[in-house]
């Protein structure tokens, strides 16, 4: 199968304010006030875990339905901490990401324990968010001016 390229275009509205295109849908991130922003939109780190866990259930239906089980119903909860101190200029020990990302399920299904288990490890395995955010991803920066 030949790759497939994504892309998103965005622009700064203001210094915390950014508005994102992908296709044909526009996404506004924002930080909360706590952070500087006016909170008109998840903030970068919010939709980096709202993108997992879409990826996830993509993925997690997709397997199901290989592996030849319903799943009626899927609620995945993300969570993580990150300390923003290098974010906001800081000198901070931690790394400026998540430290951790903690992934829970609830599902709705007649799957029985070993058959989740398998399912599991495989949409770990082939998401792809899931991978990028586990494996370090080459990224080539570019600059120029308007």
């Amino acid at each position: 199968m030949a790759f497939m390229n994504f892309k998103i275009t965005s622009e700064s509205a203001n210094p915390t304010k950014t508005i994102v295109k992908a296709r044909n849908f526009e996404m506004i991130i924002d930080e909360p006030e706590s952070l500087g922003g006016k909170d008109e939109g998840a903030n970068p780190v919010e939709f980096l875990l709202g993108a997992f866990a879409g990826c996830l259930n993509v993925v997690g239906h997709l397997v199901a339905k290989e592996m030849g089980f319903k799943l009626r119903k899927m609620n995945i909860d993300i969570d993580g901490d990150l300390n923003p101190a290098k974010f906001l200029g800081k000198p901070s020990d931690d790394r400026t990401g998540y430290v951790q990302i903690n992934v829970s399920f609830n599902l709705e299904t007649d799957a029985d324990e070993d058959t989740l288990k398998e399912w599991l490890r495989l949409v770990e395995e082939r998401c792809p968010i899931s991978d990028n955010l586990r494996n370090p991803t080459p990224i080539k920066f570019n600059i120029s001016k308007f």
